[in-house]
C-alpha cells in the first residue's frame, strides 16, 4: 500500500500526485495541514502527528510504501521510486 502525506498547495506534492495518476497507482492521501509553509495551521492533528512520528520531521511530500518497507521525503526521490517499482 502507498500512503502520501501532502497538501494541495504544494508544487512538490503536485508532482508526486501527477506521477501517481500517470502510472495509475492507487494510494491513500493524507493532508496534515493547509498552506504553503510549515508554520501554517495544522488542520488534522492526528495525521500531522502520524507524519512526524513516522518520518521524524514535518515535511511533505512524504511517501510510505508499506509493500517495500520504504519511506521517502523528496519529490524527485519519490518519483524515481514510483517509476522504478511501479512504472
Amino acid at each position: 500500500m502507498l500512503e502520501l502525506y501532502q497538501f494541495e498547495g504544494c508544487p512538490h506534492c503536485k508532482k508526486v500526485r501527477e506521477k501517481l495518476s500517470e502510472l495509475g497507482i492507487s494510494y491513500v492521501n493524507h493532508n496534515p495541514r493547509l498552506g504553503k509553509a510549515h508554520d501554517q495551521a495544522v488542520v488534522n492533528r492526528q495525521t500531522h502527528d502520524e507524519l512526524t512520528e513516522l518520518g521524524g520531521i514535518d515535511q511533505v511530500p512524504y511517501l510510505v510504501d508499506t509493500g517495500r518497507e520504504t519511506t521517502l521525503y523528496e519529490s524527485d526521490d519519490i518519483v524515481e521510486h514510483l517509476e522504478t517499482h511501479y512504472g
